[in-house]
């Protein structure tokens, strides 16, 4: 079925089209976005039990943002009467009124952006899903994680407990400006298992996640990752130290994904080339890493949790290469900030909230898939490591190192594995090495959708990252 699309944003609609006409004789620029998004946020542990509507994109509310003599500003609220838009944009008037002189009474020098393009576009999309979180059936939804929860339990004696989670949001955006008028309405949804286990004083635990451009339904494919996750968490229990050093390494999908995010994110993310705080604005057309490595950014190159047709800029998605064969060709970026540099804008202008400001934002990160067989790629070492399980990472963009905690390490010695596991480890290095150093790519592709990420005061938007295994030389610890 279709998601339906916000009766509530429908509905106000016409008085959103009057509040800009009204803007727009004071105004060179004006454009609204409202939101009314629904969620189900579902938690199962062996000692409690929650069920709640907070997910990381449920929100009603609405945004408007102007420009005047090239200085733009933002004003927002969750109220709206349609029928007294003039009194809206009185109060509006008011408040950037009082803005602009409180700015130039502290002698703040204002960053002067041309106008945005309004180019007349009109876009209304229903994007497919068999459920939707409002409706859901949420006592089969809890008995499928309590379910989980006890079979967990039962399977060795050293679990403790599993954590069983799952989030679905029903997004309804709305973008408007004298020439626009932009709707979308999808449905994403994510799930985890989080097993517990302890033995002789040591406590480990692992995750398994699923996520998906889809509603709840997905919660169900949860039964076929259970065993999975309780026997990764058990396999920590005996694991070892890491030696530090370089050593050949084979990044698992998920690792890769992680290796794209924190190498080629905020590094390449372009409103950090306006404040020249990225030191990826220096390598535009140069290279940056092997001739095996393609890199996808965009809401378009994958379907899963950051999928969407516009931006809350109301820029359209995009598929952007920001890696061809090892030549960097562009960054990402949101609307004001391609202004200020003079590119075109890709799509990447993302808000946590309506109450937050836009940041250009990565929606899913993606190395491409090579040619090379998994098996070939194992025996092909010496002595390294298979890295498995993404925990957190993080960069400096302005020296494009990276630090990248994996949950284990599995020993390949003379192209076989040798049965002993290293955990946690923390793989660390500059991005040009990294990737440079990359000599086989396999030829299948996992997206991984279960985290966030954050930025500027730690607005969090939904990302996703993946890609194939990666043969390459890494520091670990």
């Amino acid at each position: 079925m279709k998601a339906p699309f916000s009766s509530y944003l429908t509905d106000i609609s016409s008085g959103i089209r009057e509040l800009i006409t009204i803007l727009k004789r004071d105004y060179d620029y004006v454009s609204v976005l409202a939101s009314d998004s629904k969620g189900i946020n579902v938690r199962i542990s062996a000692h409690a039990k929650s069920v709640s509507e907070n997910t990381m994109a449920a929100e009603r509310g609405i945004v408007v943002r102007v420009a005047k003599n090239s200085f733009y500003s933002e004003y927002a609220f969750n109220e709206f009467d349609p029928e007294k838009a003039a009194c809206t944009a009185e109060k509006i008037n008011e408040a950037f009124e009082e803005q602009y002189e409180l700015l130039k009474d502290m002698h703040v020098q204002i960053y002067e952006t041309g106008i945005l393009d309004d180019e007349a576009c009109t876009l209304f999309i229903e994007k497919e899903t068999e459920q939707l979180p409002e409706t859901m059936d949420l006592k089969d939804t809890v008995s499928l994680f309590t379910e989980l929860n006890e079979k967990a339990l039962a399977m060795n004696e050293s679990v403790i407990d599993c954590i069983i989670t799952g989030q679905s949001t029903h997004v309804c955006k709305m973008f408007m400006s004298e020439n626009r008028d932009l709707r979308q309405s999808y449905v994403y949804s994510e799930a985890t298992i989080i097993p517990v286990v302890s033995r002789n004083g040591i406590t480990q635990s692992s995750y398994e996640g699923v996520s998906g451009l889809c509603g709840p339904e997905l919660f169900d494919s949860l039964k076929d990752h259970l065993e999975k996750a309780v026997g990764s968490a058990l396999e920590l229990l005996d694991a070892e130290r890491m030696i530090p050093g370089e050593y050949d390494v084979i990044a698992s999908p998920e690792v890769s994904g992680l290796i794209a995010h924190e190498a080629f994110g905020h590094g390449v993310e372009m409103d950090m080339f306006v404040k020249n705080r990225a030191l990826g604005a220096k390598y535009i057309n140069q290279r940056v890493g092997s001739d095996l490595v393609t890199m996808h950014e965009g809401a378009l190159c994958a379907d899963n949790v950051s999928s969407y047709a516009f931006d809350d800029e109301g820029t359209m998605a995009n598929d952007v290469t920001e890696i061809d064969h090892g030549i960097l060709k562009t960054g990402i970026c949101d609307a004001l900030s391609a202004k200020r540099l003079g590119v075109s804008p890709s799509g990447n202008g993302k808000r946590q909230s309506f109450e937050n400001k836009v940041y250009t934002r990565m929606t899913h990160t993606v190395f491409d898939s090579g040619t090379d067989e998994l098996e070939d790629m194992i025996a092909s070492i010496e002595h390294g490591y298979l890295l498995e399980g993404m925990e957190s990472g993080m960069e400096d963009p302005k020296h494009w190192g990276i630090q990248c905690i994996i949950r284990s390490a599995r020993e390949i010695v003379n192209g076989k594995f040798t049965g002993k596991i290293y955990s946690p480890v923390i793989l660390s290095g500059y991005v040009l090495d990294l990737l440079g150093n990359i000599s086989m790519v396999s030829k299948d592709r996992e997206i991984y959708g279960n985290g966030g990420c954050g930025k500027g005061y730690k607005e969090w938007v939904k990302v996703a990252d993946g890609g194939p295994y990666l043969k390459t030389k890494a520091r670990l610890g």
